[in-house]
């Protein structure tokens, strides 16, 4: 079997989250529990717990995230699909669409954003995806 990375988060309002993730974000939606949902994050499982007495206000620096390295079009696809979402109110971003290194090897688009309980969540991009294991 292939390893499976597992990440578990509080979430102030399950329904609020499940229509995040799944009709926002595009995540297929794994196990249904009373308290708790899974969803498939590009290959990982998020398990979203109905907890609102752990959901802590986002750091405004991003510190503390999880995120994906998409290809740039799929990239580009999901930042569509987020402007153009009608599911919540509007999304939040912590962090607009950036290019930073632009024109080398190390040329990365990226974009931070949270979901309706402050998780921050990164997405990108690299114009070389080996140049974000290295120094050059």
């Amino acid at each position: 079997m292939d390893p499976i990375l597992h990440l578990s988060l509080p979430v102030r309002d399950l329904a609020e989250a499940r229509a995040f993730y799944v009709e926002v974000l595009g995540c297929a939606l794994g196990r249904v529990r009373n308290g708790w949902i899974d969803v498939w994050f590009y290959g990982m499982q998020v398990t979203l717990h109905e907890e609102p007495a752990l959901v802590t206000e986002p750091d405004a620096r991003g510190v503390r995230h999880f995120g994906v390295t998409l290809g740039a079009d799929q990239l580009a696809a999901l930042l569509e699909r987020l402007n153009s979402q009608t599911i919540v109110p509007s999304i939040e971003w912590l962090r607009p669409v950036t290019t930073d290194y632009a024109g080398t090897a190390r040329a990365q688009t990226k974009a931070m954003i949270t979901d309706p309980s402050g998780n921050a969540i990164e997405l990108k991009t690299y114009v070389d995806p080996e140049a974000a294991f290295s120094d050059r």
